[in-house]
């Protein structure tokens, strides 16, 4: 990103074009999001890259702290169930997340 000065020493953010070639379906997404958020396609644009930075940034988002405690939630099982059918219960999570994905896409 390019900086400029100013009174000082202190830079100021000076914004660069950068195009983007979305399908019709992001279009739309994006086009709602502006509406209901009430701001420009440039503003959703860099929040969504802000929260994906977040996300992909934040330590508890990482794969393998995902198994962390997943035995307590497998369903059926105790913890030494668990330990004894860990593909099971990592079967089990990842289908349940394909469904709460489903769904956090409808809801969009």
């Amino acid at each position: 990103m390019g900086y400029k000065k100013h009174k000082g020493d202190s830079p100021l953010r000076v914004a660069e074009p950068v195009q983007v070639y979305l399908h019709p379906d992001d279009q739309d997404r994006l086009a709602r999001l502006t509406a209901k958020l009430a701001t420009s396609k440039s503003d959703v644009l860099r929040r969504g890259l802000e929260a994906l930075e977040r996300e992909v940034s934040d330590p508890a988002a990482h794969p393998a702290l995902k198994l962390v405690g997943l035995g307590a939630s497998h369903p059926a099982a105790d913890p030494l169930d668990a330990a004894r059918e860990h593909d099971r219960a990592l079967a089990d999570a990842e289908v349940r997340s394909w469904s709460r994905e489903r769904e956090d896409r409808r809801g969009s």
